[in-house]
C-alpha cells in the first residue's frame, strides 16, 4: 500500500515539477534555470512542513515521500548547473548550487516553524 501512495503521490509531482518549470521559463526566459529554484525551494518547504504536521505515515508517504520527492530535483539541478559550466558560465553555476542550498534550507526552515506553529 505504502509504494502504491508514492507512486501516486509521485505521479502528480513529476508533472507539477514539468509544469512549473514551463511557466517560469516562458515569463523568466532559460538563462537561469528558475523553474527548478522554485520548485526545490517550494518542496523543501512542503516536506519540513509536512514532517511536522503529519503524522500518519501513509499521508506522509503520498504527499511528503512522492509529491515531494517527485516535485523537488536534485538531478536536474546537477545537469543544468553541468550546462551552465560547460558554458563557461561558472559563476552562475556557482550560484545556481549556493541559491538552491540557501533557499532549500531556509524555505525548510520556515516550513518547520510554520508546522509548529500550526500544531502548537
Amino acid at each position: 500500500m505504502t509504494l502504491l501512495l508514492v507512486a501516486a503521490g509521485a505521479a502528480v509531482g513529476a508533472p507539477t515539477r514539468f509544469l512549473t518549470d514551463a511557466v517560469i521559463a516562458h515569463y523568466a526566459g532559460r538563462r537561469l534555470p528558475w523553474g527548478t529554484l522554485a520548485v526545490n525551494t517550494a518542496g523543501s518547504a512542503v516536506a519540513m512542513f509536512l514532517a511536522v504536521a503529519v503524522t500518519d505515515p501513509l499521508w506522509t508517504a503520498l504527499l511528503a515521500t512522492g509529491f515531494c520527492g517527485a516535485l523537488t530535483t536534485y538531478s536536474t539541478l546537477s545537469y543544468e548547473t553541468l550546462v551552465l559550466a560547460e558554458a563557461g558560465r561558472w559563476r552562475a553555476a556557482a550560484a545556481n548550487v549556493a541559491a538552491n542550498l540557501a533557499c532549500g534550507l531556509a524555505a525548510g526552515l520556515a516550513g518547520f516553524a510554520l508546522a509548529h506553529l500550526a500544531t502548537g
